[in-house]
């Protein structure tokens, strides 16, 4: 084992973890043993809060499917050990995504091409230009207040100035032509080729509020095919708020981090991805960094409410979704919740080529109008 291999061990060992340094160090000779030491890795990071888990234990535990990927590879099992990879991408720690990803490309060139992917595959469905279209699809009262702010390619000091400073959220304009995901995600084959033998989160359901909501883990061919067909409101899937270009890099090279990111001093948080069919819905929430949601393919609705209101929007008061409104705004019972009939909001169709700055803790919804993806970017301010 090399330097860092044997520096995480130490870390582990100091965690308690001694029978998975002993599994470990065994894998040298006997490569089977990476399996039992990778499912002993597995019981530590779930044995209670995910976000209290060492970090040595999330490092051990993408060692060990490395060490795992690799026996799988030798045994001619390519898809599953591409599958083991990527659970030690967006559940292990830092120390070994450099390997993990190498491992990854190295299967990727070892495997066969994909297989041919049915002809349809645009993902761009029209919608209708009229804004009486949207009534029928729209939470009550939409697009009949005047219309968001809209700047074309503003400059950093005018966005720091007339947005960030004062917390104005604002459609972004002419930013985004030069991103090479443009043209390259309206192709669905791309994704097939790019990342279809992948395994990705997804959320399946109508929102993360409803009944009978759960996460599936899938390959991104199946995920794909849930675009074309996504069922109803209760099997539909959305890849949602998953940084994906972390895990898959070849995507991050499609898109461009906006200069506006570096307003503030701050530092970028997350950059995560918003990849589903027609229908699917945020509900209304907060969130506590600053937002850039790039809109890539497709079209989405999006409804805003200041800082100022969130007494009258019924937060839950469990901490776990103190974030989120109790008020429903595709079915909303003003009688349950009388204070939200009649606060102000502003709301707009954001449509391809175009980003919505959305300022900390401002209450948003999101509905897509069409199969989409979205990019959004988050970052802190110093």
């Amino acid at each position: 084992m090399d330097a860092l291999e044997e520096s995480v061990l130490a870390s582990v060992w100091r965690q308690g973890g001694f029978a998975f340094c002993q599994l470990m160090r065994k894998c040298r000779s006997d490569p089977s043993m990476a399996e039992e030491a990778h499912d002993l890795a597995w019981e530590q990071l779930h044995l209670g809060d995910w976000h209290q888990v060492d970090c040595a234990w999330r490092d051990g535990y993408a060692l060990a499917c490395v060490y795992w990927a690799e026996e799988l590879r030798r045994k001619g099992d390519h898809a599953e050990a591409t599958r083991v990879l990527d659970m030690g991408l967006m559940m292990g720690g830092l120390a070994f995504r450099p390997r993990l990803n190498a491992a990854i490309s190295s299967l990727s060139q070892a495997s066969e091409p994909p297989s041919a992917v049915r002809g349809d595959d645009q993902l761009t469905v029209q919608v209708a230009s009229s804004t009486s279209f949207f009534p029928f699809v729209l939470p009550p009262g939409s697009l009949q207040g005047p219309p968001m702010r809209t700047m074309a390619f503003p400059s950093i000091q005018k966005f720091l100035q007339e947005l960030f400073a004062p917390g104005v959220p604002a459609i972004l304009t002419d930013t985004m032509a030069h991103w090479p995901a443009m043209k390259k995600w309206k192709d669905l084959s791309y994704f097939h080729k790019i990342a279809g033998n992948r395994t990705v989160p997804v959320e399946v359901g109508e929102t993360y509020l409803a009944e009978g909501w759960k996460q599936e883990l899938m390959t991104m061919s199946r995920f794909l095919d849930r675009i074309y067909d996504p069922g109803d409101s209760t099997s539909r899937a959305y890849l949602a708020q998953h940084p994906l270009f972390d895990q898959i890099p070849e995507l991050q090279r499609d898109i461009v981090t906006p200069d506006y990111c570096a307003c503030g001093d701050g530092e970028l948080h997350s950059i995560n991805a918003w990849f589903g069919p027609s229908g699917t819905v945020t509900p209304l929430h907060h969130d506590p960094h600053h937002n850039l949601l790039a809109q890539v393919v497709g079209t989405k609705y999006v409804r805003l409410y200041s800082p100022e209101l969130s007494d009258s929007l019924h937060p839950f008061s469990d901490p776990m979704l103190q974030n989120s409104s109790q008020l429903d705004l595709d079915k909303p019972d003003y009688e349950r919740f009388p204070l939200a009939e009649k606060l102000a909001f502003v709301d707009c169709v954001l449509g391809e080529g175009q980003m919505l700055y959305i300022p900390p803790k401002w209450w948003h919804y999101v509905k897509s109008l069409s199969p989409s993806f979205s990019v959004s970017f988050w970052w802190r301010s110093s």
